[in-house]
């Protein structure tokens, strides 16, 4: 679901449903050791505190490719573990997009019942179009992977199986 202005998305949401508990959840958005086994493979560091850092560092494999070691830097906003957390997300591992800004993503966790969560991903992406084209998923052919929905499945494919499909590896679209 997007909302859009004069033809331009502005906000893309992402909700996917987990059978995992809502805590899993958390640990495997915020725990490094977990975010570096799916999607990406990109470790993230988190200062969960309002006005703390985070950080996006590239895997081996993007640095081998030219990838600086920072992918995505931030500040948290708002962190309630384990239902919510609000950040600051500034992609500068591309310069161009980088020249865009820091946008706002959040991450709404909460129990659906039967063991399942919910967690809907929503990214205000205004005033960043190429961004936008990334996060989005298309540009997944050009070698940039298939964005949020890409990274989602692959959590989901993890705190359900046990097992990555990327196995922490990059795009494989």
């Amino acid at each position: 679901m997007s909302t859009t202005t004069n033809r331009t998305v502005t906000t893309q949401v992402y909700r996917i449903y987990i059978k995992a508990t809502p805590q899993a959840v958390w640990d495997a958005i915020t725990q490094p050791e977990w975010t570096e086994r799916y999607g990406y493979g990109v470790r993230s560091e988190f200062d969960l505190r309002p006005g703390g850092a985070y950080r996006g560092l590239t895997s081996e494999a993007m640095r081998a490719m030219g990838a600086p070691e920072v992918a995505v830097e931030g500040e948290i906003i708002e962190a309630d573990p384990p239902r919510k957390l609000v950040q600051k997300w500034h992609m500068v591992m591309d310069p161009e997009v980088a020249a865009e800004g820091a946008t706002v993503l959040t991450y709404e966790i909460e129990t659906s019942g039967d063991g399942v969560t919910r967690l809907t991903l929503i990214h205000d992406i205004e005033g960043a179009p190429r961004l936008a084209l990334l996060v989005s998923g298309e540009m997944e052919g050009m070698g940039a992977g298939g964005g949020w929905s890409w990274v989602l499945s692959d959590l989901k494919s993890l705190l359900e199986t046990g097992t990555s499909f990327t196995n922490g590896g990059g795009p494989q679209g």
